[in-house]
């Protein structure tokens, strides 16, 4: 079960006259929705079912389709952004914890598919509406912080080389990640490996780690 159909179960089992728990189902079936089928795809009615909810009350909490998808990337980059400020790098050497940062990425790319999904989708629509979230537009990604922290003690340590821009090394880690999950499958079609097994994931892990560190080097 993926994350997202635990939470709209989750919500389902709540009291159906809550109206909060009625939004949170029927928010939790859009996500899936959208992941799945992409904006243009996804239907109110079927939203409405997977939650079941009436498909009245979809417009009634949301105002429209565009809105409710609005609602469902807000959430999904909310939740991406809970779990970066649960990251403790700090407390772990540079080294240590730039690869705790990479185990991060794959990790959560790996158990949140529909993130990737959601993301393929606002990005084939040209980010029209993440530049309208609040979310993703004024809660800058509060791994730039702790990447900047990590690179500066890495330099004070002599163990990473100077001039690394936080951003572009999360650009790069994020790229990394991404990709290795968005594309496997036409990957492993093309090169005749399967990148989907465990081992698969844990070799490419030790080698974006490598490749990272070696980079990082003085």
């Amino acid at each position: 079960m993926s994350i997202s159909s635990e939470i709209l179960t989750e919500a389902q089992g709540r009291n159906r006259r809550n109206p909060e728990a009625t939004r949170a189902s029927i928010l939790a079936a859009a996500r899936i929705e959208f992941a799945a089928k992409g904006l243009e795809g996804a239907r109110v009615d079927q939203i409405a079912k997977r939650a079941k909810a009436n498909k009245q009350l979809v417009y009634y909490y949301f105002g429209s389709k565009d809105d409710l998808y609005q609602a469902a990337l807000d959430a999904t980059y909310a939740e991406i952004r809970a779990s970066e400020r649960e990251l403790d790098l700090s407390a772990l050497p540079p080294r240590d914890a730039m690869v705790r940062l990479i185990d991060f990425s794959l990790d959560y790319l790996d158990e949140h598919r529909e993130f990737i999904r959601m993301l393929a989708d606002e990005n084939a629509r040209g980010a029209s509406h993440v530049r309208n979230s609040d979310t993703a537009l004024k809660t800058n990604s509060p791994l730039l912080e702790l990447i900047a922290e990590t690179l500066d003690r890495g330099v004070a340590e002599g163990v990473f080389r100077d001039g690394v821009d936080p951003l572009e090394l999360y650009v790069s880690i994020a790229g990394m990640t991404f990709f290795y999950f968005a594309n496997g499958l036409t990957m492993s079609a093309i090169f005749g490996r399967d990148l989907s097994t465990p081992e698969a994931l844990a070799l490419y892990r030790n080698h974006i780690v490598t490749l990272t560190l070696n980079g990082l080097r003085p």
